[in-house]
């Protein structure tokens, strides 16, 4: 029954190839010229650095190109799309599989499953390459280029919630139990709000379930006085990992890597939904490539002589760029914490299928 679905072999193998060599020649295009236009206006302060030459630009090349390629292959599976519906249509090759009892959808069952292709190897791109060039560049472009820092675990001015209390520590070394606090600050707040006192001191080690910070001494709001307390210990309950752990890029970690950093940050108690958007996202983005073909569509059907192909053709690209806008837009509400991570990632996939559903069961089903 799934075999009967999809024209003959011979047909299904010459659209995905149509569709597949124009989809990755239309991005080969887009990273070259994209690559080039970033190239002029990046490599200044590249070269800027001291000591960076020619193998410094080609090693930002390495890192950006993949940043390009994930950016831009919706784009290229659209344009292909509607490219390779384009030419069959005006070479009358979909008015002849219709005379031969095809639907509309079993004309673009093989697009969608050369997308479904595309879509999968799109997901392990991003997780095993553009995840770790993206670590990588930022972290260059954090020291401008030049010499790349060891990363030690050191953190530097982390806050922590104790109840209704505030934690800042300038600097942390460490992990775990041998987590070591530097110049920690302690802001003592009434349960209704306001500021009770605080308390400082320039060191601060693990002790039982809470900190033992010395030489420690604390200033009361109320009556101003400073009082010298020794050693004390605070933040009872404050686990080592709410001050170990730093802030979390998304982009820059695997699927399975930013699910774990997502289940440490809860444990730690800090915000996690706009990287719980992120991580569905990870899957919602790159299926986006199988709704091209059912978005760009309307390109496929029609008269060619009738002289409305290039009207379909540009409604299928509005719809298209009309997702891609969506997208980003619902992920910026996620981030934001307007929607929830859920929505975020797979309310405008949704919405775009059952969109380009709708317009292919009215016009051609």
């Amino acid at each position: 029954m799934l075999s009967s679905f999809f024209p003959s072999r011979t047909i299904a193998l010459y659209m995905g190839r149509l569709f597949l060599t124009r989809t990755f020649g239309i991005l080969f295009g887009l990273v070259l010229i994209l690559q080039t236009l970033d190239l002029l206006s990046e490599s200044g302060r590249v070269l800027a650095a001291p000591g960076n030459g020619d193998a410094e630009i080609w090693r930002y090349v390495s890192l950006r190109v993949p940043q390009i390629v994930s950016t831009f292959l919706p784009f290229s599976v659209l344009l292909g799309t509607i490219l390779t519906l384009i030419t069959m249509n005006a070479n009358s090759e979909v008015v002849a599989l219709k005379a031969g009892g095809l639907s509309a959808h079993q004309v673009l069952a093989p697009l969608l499953v050369a997308s479904l292709g595309v879509a999968l190897l799109t997901f392990a791109f991003n997780d095993r390459i553009v995840s770790r060039a993206t670590a990588e560049l930022s972290t260059w472009q954090d020291v401008n280029y030049g010499p790349m820092p060891v990363d030690r675990g050191d953190r530097s001015n982390v806050w922590v919630r104790s109840g209704d209390d505030l934690i800042q520590a300038d600097r942390i070394a460490g992990r775990g139990n041998d987590a070591r606090l530097g110049g920690v600050t302690v802001y003592e707040r009434n349960p209704g709000g306001g500021l009770r006192g605080m308390i400082a001191a320039p060191h601060g080690v693990r002790d039982g379930d809470g900190w033992r910070i010395w030489p420690a001494k604390r200033f009361d709001v109320a009556s101003g006085a400073v009082t010298q307390l020794g050693q004390t210990i605070v933040g009872r309950g404050v686990t080592p990992d709410q001050f170990t752990l730093s802030n979390v890029d998304g982009d820059a970690l695997s699927f399975a890597g930013l699910r774990a950093a997502i289940a440490d940050l809860a444990e730690a108690g800090r915000p996690t939904k706009s990287l719980e958007g992120v991580l569905w996202h990870k899957l919602s983005g790159p299926l986006s490539s199988m709704l091209m073909p059912l978005l760009g569509a309307v390109a496929a059907f029609g008269i060619a002589r009738s002289g409305a192909l290039f009207i379909r053709a540009v409604i299928g690209m509005a719809l298209g760029f009309a997702y891609f806008v969506a997208d980003r837009f619902a992920l910026a509400m996620g981030n934001l914490g307007a929607y929830p991570p859920f929505l975020a990632a797979w309310a405008p996939f949704l919405l775009f299928l059952l969109i380009g559903e709708a317009v292919l069961l009215r016009t051609e089903e």
